[in-house]
């Protein structure tokens, strides 16, 4: 058998040993269900781990990725994803992850023709459109792609505030999103301070009237989610800056 691929089981039962000798109780705990209070959307990109990035334990978030952690309303797995999360998991903050350094968002900047996946990037593209002025103004590539690497995670959080789903559950209690960067040169998280805690945050039009009823409960206002960060060195500060778009 290939060592690379005889790898990944010599690694599984490392892993499973390990566990069990820190806590025996610990996969039996594990098996008796979840209960996150995060959902996490994110790229696919194999150096950026939710749970690793956030010192976080196994069932502590739910995750859901795809390349350059976008939020397409036609997309049924991430609505699927985000429906079990919001509805039966009942996750209290949604955090839309992006790095520097991403090839997705590199990659939607040029003309390259990629195959099929340029249907997916061209939502990059559109976040780029809008946004052509602030960056052609960038003369440094690296600076161009880590600027709408952000203006990305922005886009993708205003994205989710207007599924039916997040607004559904703003109707009767609360729920607040959030837009990262994760830095790959220094393992720091940026925070965008894109939150979005109620209806009033989005255009009039995105609003929908939940059972007939227009901008239900709203969210008190929070600081930025604070994740269990044990053990990386970083403070992120609480700010209530808000996007209005």
């Amino acid at each position: 058998m290939n060592k690379s691929y005889q790898k990944l089981i010599t690694g599984n039962k490392i892993y499973a040993e390990t566990k069990k000798f820190q806590d025996p109780e610990y996969f039996e705990n594990l098996s008796k269900g979840q209960k996150p209070e995060y959902l996490w959307i994110g790229c696919s990109d194999s150096r950026v781990p939710a749970n690793e990035i956030t010192s976080t334990h196994s069932g502590e978030i739910f995750v859901h990725r795809n390349i350059a952690n976008l939020v397409v309303h036609t997309d049924t797995n991430l609505l699927s994803v985000l429906e079990y999360a919001v509805k039966y998991l009942e996750v209290k903050h949604i955090i839309v992850c992006g790095h520097y350094g991403c090839g997705g968002v590199k990659a939607a900047m040029t003309n390259t023709y990629h195959g099929f996946v340029d249907n997916w990037l061209r939502n990059i593209k559109d976040v780029y459109f809008k946004n052509q002025e602030e960056l052609k103004a960038i003369n440094n590539e690296d600076d161009k792609a880590n600027r709408l690497s952000e203006l990305n995670v922005i886009e993708q959080v205003r994205n989710l505030a207007k599924t039916t789903i997040v607004q559904e559950a703003w109707s009767h209690r609360e729920l607040h999103l959030h837009g990262w960067v994760y830095g790959l040169k220094d393992g720091l998280v940026k925070d965008l301070s894109v939150i979005h805690d109620g209806q009033e945050d989005i255009d009039d039009i995105y609003r929908i009237a939940i059972n007939g009823i227009r901008n239900p409960v709203q969210a008190k206002k929070v600081p930025v989610v604070k994740l269990p960060l044990k053990k990386i060195a970083t403070k992120i500060k609480a700010q209530s800056v808000k996007s209005k778009r």
